[in-house]
């Protein structure tokens, strides 16, 4: 069975004369068994503009994604139709995709006429409330409303009703818990996994709350300025991250103990030998000038001359601890 989303190679490049490589050379897999990828990095790193390439928002500089076995971006009106109704998205802010006029209940109305998922008033009607009861929503108390009647968290739970409605084979899920508040995240979450072991619904899963991450378990990409640090088993990477940058990542979650001080004790590269190379941006983002490095040489208290000469591979690591079985690093310090 062939995979269900490949992603290779990919590369967006914005700008002219001063290129900035958002994406850069990102290649990974999303099988055909329903699971759950959860896509991480800082402000910056390049997830949302993988996203937006997924869903077929923009075409990028290079690289290719294939859906099903199917370029993505293949001509043909009845695969269009085919990617548009299996791949469907939810973005961060619940708010931005309504339109304040009309009421909720819009919202599930367009999807079905659109689709032709129902006959007549009365199944439309049965459709509606199966898929907004699935996400733990009331009808009674939602479609006659408008958007800003609603809670933010139930604003994005009728997002998720609206995929229901489509079951879909891949959901895109872009900072969805970003703007909910801390008690109706895990409400979400579990919906995200309802869908996957109940309806057979893939997620990619982007986010920079790394314990989200955690909580939905699955595998995990960390990225760092548009390129895979590390990536692997979800549980794994995160009890025993590998890459230095992962270890920073990780290590900037708070501790729920108040007795034990929040410290950040990752020194940065000596600027001697940040000197020698050459001036680095603030975060070293990639660029025409830089591609040939490790974007983190800058940060990272482990780093060696080669990280400064050439680009680290993404490869299995050379350990026989088992932390590292099936888990892929970009980093000379396993090479």
């Amino acid at each position: 069975m062939p995979d269900l989303l490949v992603v290779e190679k990919l590369r967006q490049v914005f700008g002219g004369r001063n290129q900035t490589f958002a994406v850069d050379d990102v290649s990974f897999r999303i099988p055909a068994e329903p699971t759950i990828v959860s896509l991480v990095g800082e402000s910056g790193s390049g997830k949302s503009t993988i996203a937006r390439i997924i869903l077929g928002l923009l075409k990028p500089t290079a690289g290719r994604v294939l859906y099903d076995g199917a370029d993505i971006f293949s001509p043909g009106r009845e695969w269009n139709r085919k990617f548009r109704s299996e791949v469907q998205a939810v973005f961060q802010d619940p708010y931005s995709v309504y339109n304040p006029v009309y009421r909720a209940e819009r919202v599930l109305k367009l999807v079905i006429r659109k689709f032709r998922l129902a006959k007549t008033k009365a199944e439309a009607q049965a459709l509606m409330d199966e898929a907004l009861r699935a996400v733990d929503l009331r009808p009674e108390e939602v479609l006659d409303r408008h958007p800003h009647q609603l809670s933010g968290g139930q604003r994005q739970r009728l997002m998720l009703a609206r995929v229901y409605l489509m079951r879909p084979r891949f959901i895109v899920a872009d900072e969805p818990v970003s703007m909910i508040d801390a008690g109706m995240r895990a409400s979400f979450l579990n919906i995200l996994l309802d869908f996957r072991d109940r309806h057979g619904i893939s997620t990619l899963f982007i986010t920079h709350d790394l314990s989200t991450a955690m909580y939905l378990g699955g595998e995990i990409i960390v990225l760092y300025q548009g390129r895979i640090m590390e990536q692997g088993a979800t549980q794994s990477v995160m009890k025993a991250p590998m890459h230095p940058y992962a270890q920073l990542l990780i290590s900037s979650i708070p501790t729920p103990d108040p007795r034990q001080r929040w410290e950040e004790d990752l020194s940065a590269a000596p600027l001697a030998e940040i000197g020698e190379i050459g001036e680095v941006g603030a975060f070293g983002a990639a660029s025409a000038s830089n591609r040939g490095r490790c974007l983190f040489a800058n940060r990272c208290p482990q780093v060696m001359d080669r990280c400064w000469r050439a680009r680290p591979a993404l490869q299995a690591p050379y350990e026989a601890d088992k932390s590292a079985a099936e888990r892929e690093v970009a980093c000379y310090l396993y090479d």
